[in-house]
Order: structure tokens, then C-alpha cells, then sequence
């Protein structure tokens, strides 16, 4: 790479039918001395955390998180690069060359390289992969009590057997992406939703939300990273 100052970036959640689409963009400094870098999905939840702690300790970090609402708003793809575009903004120091895993970001300010597999070859993209995922998977586990029958903690939203069961009993969520189609198909009733315990059910659900993104901020904060 020519000893050029990289920044990398990556995603999470992108295929996930609940929750936000997370990204970080992530330069590491120069001689550092984190062992293990690797695609953040082949590691241990244990040795994620390991590796996220020492990478928030040296490098110059910076997270895009967009919610499920926006996601449905906009579509995936684009809340995708908008979430690589915020976290590209937190950065302090300016990269001399952006890599981002799969495709470049549109972007004329933002002139990015897209590596395919770059979670698996630049240890920037790597090191962008594990932030992402930790902050998203700390989302989906303190989710999951708020909505219990989901399994959020185990499957981080994603279209498990016990999800896809769950979106038929139980309905969506709030967290839910109504434009995904498995949730689109599996929508309440107009009865249900003009119900009085549903709507009391749903403004308890969104203090819960609005207290766990407080969480998150005030979690995020400590490790001097803001979003």
C-alpha cells in the first residue's frame, strides 16, 4: 500500500431484517501491534471484543449508524453508504486512501476504493468490521429483552428459523425494516394496530428504545467514539 495513511471501512447488519445498518471507518496507526485482525464474522464474540477494545484504544475511529426507519425511508443500499459516509465524517485525520469492503462509495467528496473480500485482506477494512459488529451486536442484545420472542441476542435480527417463526405469531416489531419483504408479508391488521393495547404496548416498547439509545451514546462516549 505504500506506507500511505488508509482508512478502512466496512458495514454490518446490511442483510438483517431488524435493527440499524452500522459501519466504521477505521486508520490504524502505523507500526501498531494488534494481532488477530481478521473478518470480524470468522471470530469468536469473546475474541471480538478482545480486538475491539485494543483498536479503540490506538486508532482514530469513526461510526455511521442508521435505523430501521431511515432503512425503509431511503432503501439498504443507500442507508448503507450513508452510514459509511457518517463514519467516515468522525474521522480526525484525513486518509491519504479509503478502501472499503466490496464497492466504493458514490461519493465525488469521498473518493473510495472498493476491495472485494477487504474484510479478509487490508487489516483496516478488518479492524472497521470488528467495530461495526460490536456496536450493533451491544444494540441487538440489550433489544432483546425489550422484545423477548425474537431471539435478537442470538440471531443480531437476522432471518433465523425462530425469527421467521416469530415475525408470523408475534408480528413485527419497531425495530423491524417494514420493507424488507419477509416483514412487508407479515404486518398486523388494521384492528390491531388501532387497538389500545397494542398502542400502550408500543409507547412502553419506545421508552425502552429511546433509553438503549441513550445507553448506546453514553457507551460510545466512554470509548471517545460519537456517531
Amino acid at each position: 500500500m505504500n506506507n500511505k495513511l488508509i482508512c478502512g471501512i466496512d458495514e454490518v447488519g446490511r442483510g438483517s431484517l431488524a435493527g440499524p445498518v452500522v459501519s466504521s471507518a477505521v486508520i490504524l496507526p502505523e507500526g501498531h501491534n494488534i494481532e488477530g485482525l481478521r473478518d470480524s464474522k470468522k471470530l469468536s464474540s469473546k475474541k471480538r471484543n478482545e480486538l475491539f477494545e485494543e483498536i479503540t484504544d490506538i486508532a482514530d475511529i469513526g461510526v455511521g449508524i442508521v435505523s430501521s426507519r431511515e432503512i425503509d425511508r431511503i432503501n439498504i443500499l443507500q442507508a448503507t453508504y450513508v452510514s459509511m459516509k457518517k463514519a467516515y465524517d468522525q474521522l480526525k485525520i484525513v486518509p491519504e486512501k479509503i478502501l472499503v469492503d466490496g464497492f466504493a462509495i458514490p461519493s465525488k467528496r469521498i473518493k473510495s476504493e472498493g476491495i472485494i473480500k477487504g474484510d479478509e485482506k487490508v487489516q483496516e477494512i478488518c479492524a472497521a468490521s470488528i467495530v461495526a459488529k460490536v456496536i450493533r451486536d451491544k444494540f441487538m442484545i440489550l433489544v432483546d429483552p425489550v422484545f423477548p420472542n425474537f431471539g435478537f441476542k442470538k440471531n443480531k435480527g437476522y432471518g433465523t428459523k425462530l425469527h421467521m417463526e416469530a415475525l408470523k405469531k408475534y408480528r413485527p416489531t419497531l425495530i423491524h425494516r417494514i420493507s424488507f419483504a419477509p416483514v412487508k408479508n407479515n404486518l398486523p391488521d388494521e384492528s390491531v394496530l388501532n387497538s389500545v393495547r397494542y398502542k400502550n404496548i408500543l409507547i412502553k416498547q419506545k421508552k425502552s428504545l429511546k433509553n438503549i439509545n441513550n445507553d448506546i451514546k453514553n457507551w460510545l462516549s466512554l470509548k471517545n467514539l460519537i456517531y
